[in-house]
């Protein structure tokens, strides 16, 4: 070995014992919660319904139902998830946290009462972004430990890569019919090699996650640093209207204008304003259920339900498209069924790379303690 990749392993090697039980746990949690939503639905009836030649209920009679479970609550956002799935009001109830109000959006029957923190996947969700640490801990831990995995990435790629064209076959296969530790020494470097591509794609839309940087440098870079203003344009409502009545509430007129200028589209969000300051409401209509990567924005004044921003689809910049699909591709659904089942299997491998990598390290270091003087036999010999 030269003494560039001993340079190259003693690094790798460091790094992967600072970052690697959380790698683990990140791959892990990351494997656990690609299925999420297929698992959900095939083990709760209440995330699917029957589909009805009828228009949905509005936002306003949604919420008023949701704040007959919770009258001191606050409904803070409301989903259309699509025309065969149910509608969620998210409510924040003082000392009971946020809960999931499900309700039928043609009828307004309600489904169910969900309890966030009891949801296996959401947990499983908070613990791959956060370690169930606090946010802002636990979000840098995990991110600092994703830079460190793509430093890793790299280093091991330059480890792996074969000198001598006669080892190229052996650097592409596993040995199974080896001894345990060839074998496991051929599963972290294998596998390493072939998962490394897509490894550093689902770290890279992790880190645009965790951070507003890397968020703000695909945008750049997508976009070849061209300016476009509105979509960094900030509204904001007129507060002069806070005390106005109008006819037809302003969540109702501002999710009628959506439904009607964006026909195509399947599922909504509404995010609205807190009704004290000058927040607004936003609604984001998506054009693939349970999709996010294509979707267009209609921002409105939350008190008189005026249109303040749009944001159309075909109108986007590359920038804005590729932070819009940082979930998709994140979690392999970006080309469907085939792209969750590579993230899934990419994510395994992940899982098992420190695991892998610590054996091939305490083997040899075992090795070393049980024959000491072999080195210095080698050197008498030669």
């Amino acid at each position: 070995m030269t003494r560039f990749k001993k340079n190259i392993l003693f690094i790798h090697r460091w790094l992967g014992f600072i970052s690697g039980l959380v790698v683990f746990i990140v791959s892990i949690t990351g494997c656990l919660f690609v299925f999420q939503d297929e698992i959900q639905d095939a083990i709760h009836s209440y995330r699917k319904i029957e589909v009805q030649q009828k228009p949905y209920v509005q936002p306003s009679e949604l919420k008023r139902l949701a704040l007959q479970h919770y009258p001191k609550g606050n409904p803070a956002f409301i989903a259309y998830y699509g025309p065969d799935r149910p509608a969620v009001v998210m409510t924040i109830v003082p000392k009971l946290g946020t809960r999931y109000i499900y309700l039928n959006p043609y009828t307004g029957k309600f489904l169910h009462d969900e309890d966030i923190t009891k949801n296996f996947f959401i947990v499983v969700e908070y613990i791959h972004l956060y370690l169930l640490l606090p946010d802002k801990i636990g979000r840098l831990v995990v991110g600092i430990s994703v830079i460190v995995f793509v430093i890793l990435l790299i280093s091991g790629l330059v480890l792996w890569w074969p000198k001598r064209k006669s080892d190229r076959k052996r650097s592409f296969n596993i040995k199974w019919n080896g001894r345990w530790r060839r074998v496991n020494y051929d599963l972290h470097n294998v596998l390493g090699f072939y998962a490394c591509s897509i490894a550093l794609i689902l770290a890279l839309s992790g880190l645009s996650i965790a951070f507003d940087w890397m968020r703000n440098g695909i945008y750049s870079a997508s976009n070849l640093c061209q300016k476009y203003p509105l979509e960094k344009l900030v509204v904001k409502s007129d507060t002069l209207h806070k005390n106005i009545e109008t006819k037809i509430p302003a969540d109702d007129m501002a999710f009628t204008y959506t439904h009607q200028h964006s026909p195509l589209a399947q599922m909504f969000f509404i995010s609205e304003g807190d009704k004290k300051g000058s927040g607004t409401t936003t609604v984001t209509p998506y054009y693939t259920s349970m999709h996010y990567y294509r979707s267009d924005s209609y921002t409105f004044d939350q008190y008189s339900g005026k249109l303040l921003k749009t944001e159309l689809q075909q109108h986007k910049s590359p920038g804005r498209k590729m932070n819009d699909a940082n979930y998709d591709i994140h979690v392999g659904q970006i080309i469907g069924l085939p792209g969750k089942i590579i993230a899934f299997i990419v994510s395994l491998i992940c899982a098992s790379l420190p695991v892998t990598g610590f054996i091939v390290w305490f083997g040899k270091r075992k090795k070393k303690k049980r024959n000491p003087n072999i080195r210095h036999h080698k050197l008498s010999v030669a």
